[in-house]
């Protein structure tokens, strides 16, 4: 007898046919979902393709990247990050497009010395233009086991979660002048670097490569999303779509605790970089209403 996650993806692609969406649905395999980016045999993928390790040493970081591009869709990954002084690492989950005027949506995880929190940084990018830089602390320790960190994205907004409780959300206000990614399909991408120059106290604190290798997991990836390979967009612009879509109210209490402890920076309340006036987007009546 077929099992009965056998007849829900059967569902689902008759679902997606009925619509006109390309989709996958389906559990993550590294081997078959992903290309190797950079660091070859830094990159090792385990467990039939479905859990994976990134390497940085003292020579090169790693990194993959997805087969297919998407445009819309919800991804998940469960990572456990570099454990110890992790200091100048930095441990990326993001959608990217390429080119000049690219789109791009960002989970980066800053390393810090040993005892201090990791940083989580979000940002996007829409025709080119970023700056949208949200940082979290998180309340757990993420070297200790490994957790879900998501981006949710549709036409409509932009939902960064982690362990399924929403931490950001960017909504789209193309109406307003914001450029927000609604036609460029991006693709997946996981890495582990030396960001020194920079990731931690602002370049401060540099790598020490005698704590090398460094070693991120990565398991279960996910992806409920409509594949637009060369550019074809036009079956996945109603994909995932809905502004409230994964916003209920119970998502949006969890959200409003979680900004109300562990938010480290927020563009939108930069005062000293936006001493003229806060972007557009930022203005109260722009921003997700929680009540």
């Amino acid at each position: 007898m077929a099992s009965s996650s056998y007849y829900g993806f059967r569902f689902l692609l008759c679902l997606s046919l009925l619509f006109g969406f390309n989709t996958i649905v389906l559990g993550g395999n590294f081997n078959t979902l992903f290309d190797n980016l950079f660091g070859e045999e830094r990159v090792d993928i385990r467990d039939d393709g479905n859990s994976m390790t990134l390497t940085l040493d003292e020579y090169c970081g790693s990194g993959i990247v997805s087969k297919n591009e998407y445009l819309y869709g919800r991804f998940d990954m469960k990572v456990k990050l570099v454990p110890g002084n992790s200091a100048g690492t930095v441990t990326a989950y993001y959608l990217s497009s390429v080119g000049a005027k690219h789109d791009e949506i960002d989970i980066e995880f800053l390393g810090n010395l040993t005892g201090d929190p990791y940083l989580l940084s979000t940002n996007v990018y829409a025709d080119g233009n970023g700056g949208r830089e949200v940082q979290f602390y998180l309340w757990f320790d993420p070297t200790e086991d490994y957790h879900t960190y998501s981006i949710d994205w549709n036409p409509d907004r932009i939902i960064i979660l982690v362990d399924d409780i929403p931490i950001r959300v960017m909504l789209n206000r193309q109406s307003i002048g914001v450029p927000f990614p609604t036609k460029r399909p991006m693709r997946v991408y996981t890495t582990l670097w030396n960001g020194d120059s920079w990731a931690t106290r602002w370049g401060e604190v540099k790598i020490d490569l005698s704590n090398a290798p460094f070693v991120a997991g990565f398991r279960n990836f996910k992806a409920n999303a409509c594949i637009a390979n060369q550019g074809q967009i036009e079956n996945c612009k109603g994909f995932n779509g809905g502004k409230n879509r994964g916003l209920d109210t119970e998502s949006k209490r969890n959200m409003k605790k979680i900004l109300s402890k562990w938010v480290v920076y927020d563009y939108c309340a930069d005062l000293r970089r936006y001493a003229h006036g806060l972007p557009y987007e930022c203005r109260k009546e722009n921003l997700l209403q929680f009540e």
